[in-house]
């Protein structure tokens, strides 16, 4: 006599929806990633009690959708504009670019149209490290507000680690008063000035990268600083406002930059699931801890006359404050755009062509005269600084870095 014994378990998967029965009951499943992934694992035992067989099936089922599916919501913001794009044009090369030159054109007016309203403010309001402290706290509470409404793609993005802190800190905090240092430089002399000496900004990345992270750069590119730096010489030495407080400043916040370009490479590959948006705002608010302290230090005590003054000449001087912070932290989260869809080196070329849309733009806003040196030593600067993204370009497609393949463990 043969005596069978069996008891099986039915699993039956649906798009969206899991359930599993013993024999005509069934229990649905509740849509969560753990279920499906318990589905996955579910088998079918049919136990054969004559002559001890033991036979075992396995049976998959696929997980739920809505957990594997890449969510809408999770896209950076432009990858969502640039999906948009993609419906009009039907390419997605064509959308790529397309996308690519909004943001720059976009980056470039937030950027002449913080500079012209920032040294408007300082023709009547004096006060550098107030104003840069505007900045940062306006861009602060920018990125806070579009957190809280759910758009954190748009700010922080998430809570970060004592250590990613600690990784931010340092080329944040290069931000902060390169920053400070550049405002200091627009109160004392034209914008045109500021950034012509700012073209000297390679030749400190160039010395840094050398002390700090021990990389040479080829001669024929250090031959190209030559020019930046005879340009940067004849066109301070012809400007009419030119005066040593203005220039020294300038050559600090190249200094500072140039850390914080290196400290950048240094540290930021460590943090891998960080849009830029979300690191430049971090480091709003790193900035914004350096900034509001030194504001209060150093011109705290005269800082309410200078409001009383600024009253008078400017009614909307608050409004004012609050449009040039938002433009600075909005031209800065475009550039950090910009730079997450560009090579280095185009963004190189990119701020090359800023400046002189910038330094065109003020001296015809603000009617300021050039002498002929000037225009010819700020014209030799920049393209010593195109020579040298040219050159740096070269360079890198003739002796390419080497790819390490990791051993078998």
């Amino acid at each position: 006599m043969m005596l069978t014994s069996q008891s099986s378990v039915h699993v039956r998967s649906v798009p969206g929806r899991t359930s599993a029965s013993h024999g005509s009951a069934g229990a649905p499943c509740r849509a969560s990633l753990l279920r499906c992934q318990q589905a996955h694992q579910s088998i079918k035992h049919s136990f054969l009690g004559h002559r001890g067989h033991l036979r075992v099936q396995t049976q998959t089922v696929q997980p739920c959708r809505r957990h594997v599916a890449v969510r809408a919501e999770d896209k950076p913001v432009d990858a969502k504009i640039e999906s948009v794009v993609e419906k009009g044009t039907g390419s997605p090369q064509a959308a790529s670019n397309i996308t690519t030159l909004g943001f720059i054109a976009t980056w470039y007016a937030l950027n002449v149209g913080f500079n012209l309203q920032n040294k408007t403010i300082f023709n009547y309001f004096p006060f550098p490290w107030t104003v840069s402290a505007v900045h940062v706290t306006v861009g602060l509470a920018y990125c806070t507000v579009a957190y809280f409404l759910g758009a954190k793609k748009a700010s922080f993005q998430r809570p970060i680690t004592k250590s990613e802190f600690q990784t931010i800190a340092g080329p944040a905090a290069m931000h902060a008063i390169g920053h400070v240092a550049a405002n200091l430089s627009f109160v004392a002399v034209a914008i045109s000035l500021t950034h012509t000496v700012k073209t000297l900004e390679p030749v400190f990345s160039v010395i840094l990268s050398k002390l700090v992270l021990g990389q040479s750069t080829p001669l024929p590119v250090v031959g190209t600083l030559v020019p930046v730096m005879a340009g940067v010489a004849l066109a301070s030495a012809g400007e009419l406002s030119f005066n040593w407080s203005g220039f020294i400043f300038a050559m600090v916040s190249n200094l500072t930059f140039g850390f914080r370009a290196v400290w950048s490479k240094k540290a930021m590959g460590d943090i891998k699931d960080l849009s830029s948006t979300a690191i430049y705002a971090w480091t709003t608010l790193i900035s914004v801890l350096i900034c509001v302290p030194g504001a209060l230090i150093f011109e705290g005590p005269r800082l309410q006359a200078g409001i009383d003054i600024a009253l008078k000449k400017e009614p909307n001087f608050y409004f004012a404050l609050l449009s040039v912070g938002l433009l600075y932290h909005l031209y800065n989260q475009f550039a950090f755009n910009t730079l997450s869809r560009v090579t280095p080196v185009s963004h190189g070329v990119c701020n090359v062509v800023k400046r002189v849309v910038i330094i065109g733009t003020s001296v015809v806003f603000f009617g300021n005269k050039l002498t002929d040196k000037t225009k010819i030593g700020t014209v030799i600067a920049l393209i010593g600084t195109y020579l040298y993204t040219e050159a740096t370009k070269r360079y890198k497609a003739s002796h390419p870095t080497p790819t390490v393949t990791p051993k078998a463990a």
